[in-house]
């Protein structure tokens, strides 16, 4: 079974206006997820959606956090802007937020197991995909232009969004920040001590794990991701694995030149397999390129004017 198959029978378990202005409508959202969590904790997607009053219809940004509580500031200082320009948004709280995360992972979060992780990324990307369900079948909130639905993602979260939009056709376009493909060269290249302390793969064992993905993407771009056996599941969890997906469709790419967790060589290895979309290098770490952070919206704003989904 695919992993990312899931029920589609979207079941809206809250749906509360928590906010009312002249120029917008602030909703909290939860529904029942389609994936199997395994666990009651986190198998109600929640999140928050801003909706603009104007009198056109508007396009739908999905803004997905990494790793950590505080990674959601700069989902929601992106939201803040786009609203502005008449872009509703959704931030969703994933499965690794401490509002959703199930207390036997709090436990021992970030060192989860590997399947633990591999659940981590098949319920956040589910997640994406069924926002866009709940914006399909949201009667009483009129207004959306679904054909021009942006998907961003910081860090993890850029990394889940990549994947959803690889396999819904539905996201126009993408917006990935601090993000690589290629996961054993950017586990062989960091140079975070977590990354190292856990990474035991020898040169010879890094070379033919190489080798056996670059096999499998070449499959891939041939017969699909869903008609091609994955020789190591983890090929799955990859975002390099459905940039083929990506290549029809508006991507920006924006990464950190200094990044200790994301790699140049795993970057660019991910802009390769995507054609080669418009990328910005910004001189700073993983976390500190926020310190650029109105550069960073100016960025969007201008990839998402040129690629027709905000006006000018």
């Amino acid at each position: 079974m695919f992993p990312y198959d899931y029920d589609n029978n979207l079941k809206v378990k809250n749906k509360k206006l928590i906010r009312d202005t002249q120029k917008q409508k602030e909703y909290y959202i939860e529904f029942q997820s389609g994936a199997d969590t395994g666990h009651e904790e986190n198998g109600i997607v929640k999140g928050e959606f801003v909706l603009p009053k104007t009198p056109q219809k508007t396009p739908l940004a999905i803004l997905v956090h990494g790793m950590g509580d505080q990674s959601r500031i700069p989902c929601r200082l992106i939201a803040r802007s786009l609203v502005k320009r008449g872009t509703a948004c959704f931030i969703p709280y994933l499965t690794i937020h401490s509002r959703r995360m199930p207390s036997s992972m709090k436990k021992v979060f970030p060192n989860f197991s590997e399947q633990q992780w591999f659940d981590v990324y098949r319920i956040s990307v589910i997640d994406i995909c069924q926002i866009l369900d709940w914006a399909e079948k949201n009667d009483d909130i009129q207004g959306l232009d679904l054909k021009k639905t942006t998907v961003i993602g910081v860090s993890f979260g850029g990394i889940v969004s990549a994947i959803a939009m690889g396999i819904d056709e539905r996201i126009r376009a993408g917006v990935f920040i601090t993000v690589g493909g290629n996961s054993s060269k950017l586990s062989h290249l960091s140079r975070d001590r977590r990354y190292q302390r856990g990474y035991t793969m020898t040169q010879q064992e890094y070379q033919e794990k190489q080798s056996s993905y670059n096999r499998y993407l070449k499959q891939v771009l041939e017969k699909g991701v869903e008609n091609v056996k994955a020789p190591n599941r983890g090929f799955l969890l990859d975002p390099m694995t459905y940039a083929g997906e990506l290549r029809q469709r508006p991507v920006l790419l924006i990464n950190a030149k200094r990044d200790k967790y994301i790699p140049q060589e795993a970057a660019l290895d991910f802009w390769e397999a995507m054609g080669k979309p418009p990328i910005k290098w910004l001189p700073s770490g993983h976390t500190s390129i926020w310190l650029f952070t109105p550069g960073i919206i100016k960025t969007i704003n201008e990839f998402l004017i040129t690629s027709g989904i905000l006006g000018r």
